[in-house]
């Protein structure tokens, strides 16, 4: 009777500590990249009454008699898979969509999460709601990013400057009419940029000739607005019946008198350009220079590369997130606040880019939500409430035949 009272005992106990992973685990129904839990019972010691005895002549074997003496919780273990995707449209929320934690700085400790709900902080840090800075790669000035370094606090500065660039190349393309006459002239313009970041508007000037077609560019004089040719010597195009530049025509212009404080030449691609029958159609899509500008938003990739983009229309590297897997992520730790810790069971963390050694790639504006089931946590909790209930009666039940056992003296 009386290890059937203590057997009744460590049930409540195992099924009290059921209950209280099953209601952690319905708390935490909406909490961003939670992963939820299930308790793993596993019987206690067995009391030996008879061991068991090997067959000999004319008898048979006998098997143990054991009693046991209750249940012990074996471990919690932890449910790893991917949780539903809610998208926010915030540029600051990351869902990890595969395997993988962020990795975040909190003080002097190193930790782990799912959730990737993140913020900034006054000093342009990328934080959690709990203050730590999440980590990776910063990029160099120019935007470059070394994956091979030592991963450190990944910032956003918002406002900060992007230094301009000198037009050096540029494009030209579209159709050259066939059937101008001879005389016509078709301009088109384009804005470049000297060494300062300065706008400089310039016209491509094109006149038809008996033989093709002739090509200059020029720019207005600051002081009186009259055009300076950009070219020491206009270029001669001719074309094949077919329409398509000849051999001996330049394949691009080469723009050689610039300005002061504009380091040249530009070289403008003319190899888009034909001469067909239709009507002119000739533009400047494109040159390579701009002014300066300051950082206004950002954007994430797939592979966790942050690109920033300014207020000239450039867009640049700011740096790349690291995430980080486990031989054993069961091991982990919770560190509180959403994060894990490495353990001894856990392995070290191999730490690299979204997308590569079995890293899961990143999706922003969305957050992985938590992956509780929530009938399955009710179904759980039942089973809970019936288990303790039915060791509870145990007790009661010894306890009344000790009761009838002490009314026999009577």
């Amino acid at each position: 009777m009386l290890r059937s009272m203590f057997s009744a005992i460590s049930g409540l106990r195992a099924h009290q500590t059921k209950l209280d992973v099953t209601g952690n685990n319905i708390a935490n129904v909406n909490t961003v990249g939670y992963k939820s839990q299930q308790a793993v019972f596993e019987a206690a010691l067995s009391q030996t009454l008879r061991s068991g005895g090997a067959p000999g002549d004319g008898t048979g074997g006998s098997n143990p008699a054991q009693v046991g003496l209750g249940v012990k919780i074996a471990g919690i273990s932890t449910n790893w898979t991917q949780g539903a995707t809610q998208s926010t449209g915030r540029a600051t929320d990351f869902m990890i969509e595969g395997d993988g934690f962020f990795v975040v700085q909190s003080g002097n400790q190193q930790l782990f999460t799912r959730s990737g709900s993140f913020g900034f902080d006054q000093a342009g840090n990328m934080i959690t709601d709990s203050g730590a800075i999440l980590q990776g790669w910063p990029a160099t000035a120019d935007g470059v990013i070394d994956t091979n370094g030592k991963i450190g606090d990944l910032t956003v500065p918002f406002g900060q400057g992007s230094a301009p660039k000198a037009t050096g190349t540029g494009v030209l393309a579209g159709n050259l009419s066939a059937s101008a006459a001879t005389g016509t002239t078709i301009e088109t313009q384009i804005t470049m940029y000297d060494n300062a970041g300065k706008e400089i508007p310039v016209s491509y000037v094109f006149e038809k000739t008996g033989t093709g077609w002739t090509a200059h560019a020029t720019r207005p004089d600051p002081s009186t607005g009259a055009p300076v040719s950009m070219m020491t010597t206009p270029a001669a195009l001719t074309f094949t019946s077919s329409g398509a530049l000849t051999t001996t025509s330049p394949s691009a212009l080469t723009l050689d008198n610039l300005p002061a404080g504009w380091t040249g030449p530009v070289t403008v691609d003319l190899r888009s350009v034909t001469q067909y029958g239709s009507p002119s159609t000739v533009t400047a899509p494109a040159q390579n220079g701009y002014s300066a500008g300051v950082l206004e938003t950002f954007s994430l990739g797939d592979d966790g590369t942050i690109t920033g983009v300014f207020s000239n229309g450039e867009s640049k590297s700011i740096g790349r997130l690291a995430l980080a897997t486990f031989a054993n992520p069961g091991g982990l730790e919770k560190a509180g606040s959403s994060s894990y810790r490495p353990a001894n069971n856990s392995g070290l963390a191999l730490i690299g880019t979204a997308g590569t050694g079995g890293r899961g790639s990143l999706n922003a504006g969305a957050l992985e939500m938590s992956n509780v089931d929530l009938a399955e946590e009710f179904t759980g909790l039942i089973l809970a409430q019936r288990g303790f209930q039915a060791n509870s009666r145990v007790i009661t039940t010894s306890d009344e035949i000790l009761q009838d056992l002490v009314q026999l003296k009577r």
